[in-house]
């Protein structure tokens, strides 16, 4: 069994995705659109352009996504997505694209006893994240 992880957002989640996808190498895997429906009434309410469902392959990992209309969206709290990174500079990289407008820095990027880099923020997009170069400390 393998978890997949599901977000929403309202309005933007083509944007996100795409953002998510080229910051974090994954690929779309595919889009529905709200006007993509067959009958109106299997339509969410909401514009035609509105993503139903889409789909980013990232690692082997699967990360779906939808918007929500505006009554359904409900921000993400009580979880981050946590990425490890392979390299330092790759850290500061999706860190920085990720903290541009960001909503939310926690935890600035710094050295922890369990990693070389660590950090947590909530991206422009509402997403919450934690990022981690374990570096000379992987055990």
């Amino acid at each position: 069994m393998k978890p997949t992880i599901y977000l929403f957002f309202k309005g933007n989640c083509l944007e996100a995705m795409q953002f998510y996808a080229d910051t974090l190498g994954g690929e779309i895997t595919g889009i529905f659109r709200n006007g993509d429906a067959p009958n109106p009434e299997h339509r969410m309410p909401g514009g035609d352009d509105l993503v139903m469902n889409m789909a980013m392959s990232l690692d082997g990992a699967t990360v779906m996504a939808s918007d929500s209309p505006d009554a359904w969206y409900q921000k993400p709290q009580g979880f981050r997505i946590s990425i490890p990174t392979e390299t330092r500079p790759e850290f500061d990289r999706i860190y920085a694209a990720l903290a541009d407008r960001a909503e939310n820095v926690a935890m600035e990027p710094d050295e922890t006893f369990w990693a070389d880099r660590f950090a947590m923020l909530t991206d422009r997009f509402g997403t919450p994240w934690m990022l981690m170069f374990e570096g000379s400390k992987k055990q």
